[in-house]
């Protein structure tokens, strides 16, 4: 998705020309939830991110949030009776709200409410309010927008915070005094970053100011919470918008230290190194390109994490960095874990092209051997495609003349794995010879001779001695055995 420009929203009187742009089917469940309130003499409002995204033309995620002033449960189980098909309610009493899935759309009714909140905690005291208490509770003034679905303000936009100009002006702006709103729910602090990032808006300077000086309060906010809106920020079409704003405000020390000390050059001799934050984060937009998947996003931004604790400054050599795909690979479990990520495939799969990132430029020299792309191909199994995108995005020089002489490298390479693969089959390869036939050949049990000869036969094939067939490693397997004193049960 492109980033939105600056733009002329609709104006009032184009609004019901705009709900007309609603699909029919969440249409029709909004004239049935107008249709139940009025029942109820209860005013129902479509409010928040469904409203905004309504006027940016940006809907995508179908997910409808409305509110009532009255039981927003009540309104929910009328809504439901007049479905044709009446999907299973999820009501929830002690928070006043009732949710419902029907034609793959997610319905959350609340009753309007206002808040109050004890500094220790994100948990508010809550109690039955007005539209209004409910918008000044709200996160930020574009988030703020309701359309009125029954009553006296039907089809009528309700905007007290001019929240359409804020539209209009790409600003995140909170509806109260930005410290209020910030310190009563410090999570409002990444999501204006988040939000900053998905729309390309920028955050008002008092909000901004205000996010530094709260930051601390970020401590009090569940890591997965924390971590729902970074991967979010990741999956935005350009990420280093909100990285950015991350590492300014502060927080990015606080929450992703690993991430922030990444930052700074230093210079010895009159030799400086790249500031590996801003490197990172051009890789991350880099990749953003070509590719929505989120874990190959994470790659992106923890492939040069350990480049801090391995940074060297060698006399004949300047800045160097030694070993930083190892260190930074033994990192990714550690960072997983402490920002509630998945311990699963998941982190495994970005160790994996943490470690192996700086493989595939060693091929790019014209002598390479066979063998040295077979053990490529081995090492990155199906992952191959995903390793060579990240390995492009790498490339961040300002030099056009290097870009396209790296990108052609990288075509060789390509190229070279290409041919490599048709002939000797080594992707996600395992070796012709197993443990059992071994053990079994020779009359033994599990031990150390076992290894050995596996691993004998894995060399052989992938440094191109043996071809990569059953008899040829047969043989092998027979031979090596023979050096061993081993002989055939």
């Amino acid at each position: 998705m492109a980033i939105p420009s600056k733009r002329v929203l609709p104006t009032f009187a184009a609004l019901k020309e705009l709900i007309n742009k609603i699909p029919a089917p969440i249409r029709e469940v909004l004239a049935l939830i107008g249709e139940a309130g009025t029942e109820a003499n209860v005013p129902a409002y479509l409010v928040g991110g469904y409203v905004r995204d309504l006027l940016l033309d940006r809907i995508q995620k179908p997910d409808v949030d409305v509110v009532c002033v009255g039981s927003g449960i009540e309104i929910a189980r009328k809504t439901v009776a007049k479905l044709p098909k009446q999907p299973k309610v999820s009501f929830f009493k002690n928070f006043g709200t009732a949710q419902f899935h029907y034609e793959g759309t997610d319905y959350e009714f609340v009753g309007a409410r206002k808040e109050s909140y004890d500094r220790n905690s994100r948990k508010p005291v809550v109690e039955d309010g007005s539209l209004e208490d409910d918008q000044n509770r709200r996160d930020f003034t574009i988030n703020a927008l309701a359309i009125g679905l029954n009553g006296e303000h039907f089809q009528q936009l309700i905007d007290p915070f001019d929240g359409v100009n804020d539209l209009k002006r790409a600003l995140i702006r909170t509806p109260l005094d930005p410290d209020i709103t910030y310190s009563d729910d410090p999570l409002r602090m990444m999501r204006a970053l988040r939000f900053s990032s998905q729309l390309g808006f920028s955050i008002d300077e008092p909000s901004l100011e205000s996010i530094s000086r709260n930051r601390e309060r970020i401590k009090i906010v569940s890591m997965e919470r924390i971590s729902v809106e970074i991967n979010k920020i990741i999956l935005s079409p350009i990420p280093s918008i909100g990285f950015r704003k991350f590492f300014e405000t502060g927080m990015m020390e606080i929450v992703f230290p690993e991430m922030a000390r990444l930052h700074g050059v230093e210079t010895v001799n009159n030799k400086s190194h790249k500031d590996n934050l801003w490197h990172t984060l051009q890789v991350l937009d880099n990749l953003a390109e070509n590719t929505e998947d989120l874990w190959l996003r994470w790659s992106a931004v923890l492939h040069d994490i350990a480049k801090p604790p391995t940074k060297r400054f060698e006399k004949d050599h300047g800045w160097t960095f030694h070993g930083h795909e190892v260190v930074g690979a033994r990192m990714v479990p550690k960072i997983f874990r402490r920002l509630k990520l998945p311990l699963n495939e998941k982190m495994k799969y970005v160790q994996k092209l943490v470690n192996l990132h700086l493989r595939p430029i060693s091929l790019t020299k014209e002598n390479v051997s066979d063998s040295a792309i077979r053990r490529l191909l081995f090492d990155a199994g199906d992952d191959i495609d995903d390793l060579m995108m990240l390995c492009r995005a790498d490339i961040t020089s300002k030099n056009k003349r290097k870009v396209r002489q790296f990108l052609e490298n990288y075509d060789m390479v390509v190229k070279k794995l290409a041919e490599v693969e048709e002939n000797d089959r080594i992707r996600n390869w395992q070796p012709p010879i197993d443990g059992e036939l071994i053990m079994e050949t020779f009359g033994m049990k599990p031990g150390r001779e076992i290894g050995i000869i596996k691993n004998a036969i894995r060399e052989a094939i992938l440094e191109g001695d043996i071809p990569n067939e059953f008899e040829a490693a047969h043989q092998f397997m027979l031979e090596r055995g023979a050096e061993l004193g081993l002989k055939k049960a």
